[in-house]
């Protein structure tokens, strides 16, 4: 037990050093643990246990349901065109690219290309979510969209991870069925369950989420699948609750971004070998130059299409090249079903962490969009016939 108490002070003795080295860098927190997190498992041999992975587990789920409550439905109405044709190109120009270049150009069978794919065309909502708090962009129009945006992209990788490869069995049946029962019964419970006990200093209504996403993930878990997808989908399915409960959006919030995703994000740091990553730097360098180019090309001349500010265009373009949650759920996918090597495993979990850290840079330090620039969509806004140019660049 006192082995367990000091693992834990030092897990969260990191978590707090990753936040001062944030404010202080003015760098993502949550791109901050995860560099700490590379440090600590290399140099301090970070050691890890159940009940620390299940913690970080149940934190990448809670930031994937909020980031889905960040969805609003009146959004995805009123910007369809962005919001599907972003998320579309965005999951298929690094998934064509990637398992080209894997298949053609490093020789792996069909069915490990196509993990390679999968894993390299999400966009990590974990990441944009996070970034879009710290920054407050998440209130915005313009965040709003590209949320939305990442919620189609991972979408359309989740569907391939089922459609080329699920195990169609009787739990599979199961969990659909019980995630289409939650998607229509969580609303009206939720909404009822905050009326009545909503200011209760027990939190009935969180309790309520949190039955929810465990019951889901124990039958996600029994399915061979994953429970983040119906967390995103619950999200999106209580945003227009969330909408005017921002008190109670506050207050989750607090708990996973204070206890939870530290755990998460500092464990995707420590997963990274960086022996295996030296003697593979080149072929890591590869995929991540294949991931984000790829992208680029289908994004960011779509953004232009949209009308956004050069800014945001790339502000855009830069953090769907992302990736964390579901391209490591990928790749862990692929190998513990004897789909990829350990190499090739390697590899893509180095590729996708790259990805949460390169491209989100990038974005921070020369594209963040100005706070009138992100109030809205597009290059800019109409008034009573008069065009009022944003500023951009």
């Amino acid at each position: 037990m006192e082995q367990q108490w000091t693992l834990a002070a030092a897990w969260v003795g990191l978590a707090l050093a990753a936040s001062l080295i944030s404010m202080r860098t003015g760098l993502s927190v949550a791109l901050v643990e995860i560099l700490v997190g590379v440090v600590a498992g290399n140099l301090l041999h970070l050691g890890s246990t159940e009940w620390t992975t299940f913690l970080a587990g149940f934190g990448s789920i809670l930031l994937t349901f909020l980031a889905g409550a960040e969805v609003e439905p009146n959004v995805l109405r009123k910007h369809f065109r962005e919001s599907i044709g972003l998320g579309v190109v965005g999951f298929l120009a690094p998934f064509l690219g990637v398992a080209a270049l894997c298949y053609y150009g490093a020789g792996w069978t069909r069915d490990a290309a196509i993990i390679g794919g999968i894993a390299l065309s999400t966009t990590s909502v974990a990441v944009v979510y996070a970034v879009m708090v710290e920054t407050q962009l998440n209130r915005t129009a313009f965040g709003k969209v590209l949320l939305a945006a990442c919620f189609v992209n991972d979408l359309g990788t989740v569907l391939a991870l089922g459609i080329f490869f699920a195990s169609f069995n009787s739990w599979l049946l199961i969990f659909a069925a019980a995630s289409v029962g939650a998607l229509v019964l969580l609303p009206p419970a939720f909404r009822y369950v905050l009326s009545r006990f909503g200011t209760h200093v027990s939190e009935p209504g969180i309790k309520l989420l949190f039955l929810m996403l465990f019951g889901l993930g124990g039958l996600a878990a029994r399915a061979n699948s994953e429970a983040v997808l119906p967390a995103y989908l619950l999200g999106v399915a209580v945003a227009q609750i969330f909408a005017n409960e921002r008190e109670l959006v506050r207050r989750l919030r607090t708990t996973v971004f204070a206890f939870l995703t530290p755990f998460y994000f500092l464990r995707a740091g420590a997963l990274v070998s960086l022996p295996a990553l030296w003697s593979g730097a080149g072929a890591v360098a590869v995929l991540l130059s294949a991931k984000m180019g790829s992208k680029i090309l289908g994004i960011y001349p779509l953004t232009r299409l949209f009308r956004f500010s050069t800014r945001k265009a790339w502000y855009t373009t830069l953090l769907m090249c992302t990736g964390l949650t579901f391209g490591t759920i990928s790749a862990m996918f692929g190998y513990n079903h004897g789909i990829i090597s350990r190499g090739q495993y390697s590899l893509l979990v180095a590729a996708v962490i790259a990805s949460a850290v390169v491209p989100t840079v990038m974005a921070q330090a020369w594209a963040r969009p100005t706070a009138r620039d992100a109030e809205y969509v597009g290059a800019s806004p109409v008034h009573m016939g008069a065009v009022v140019k944003p500023e951009e660049e």
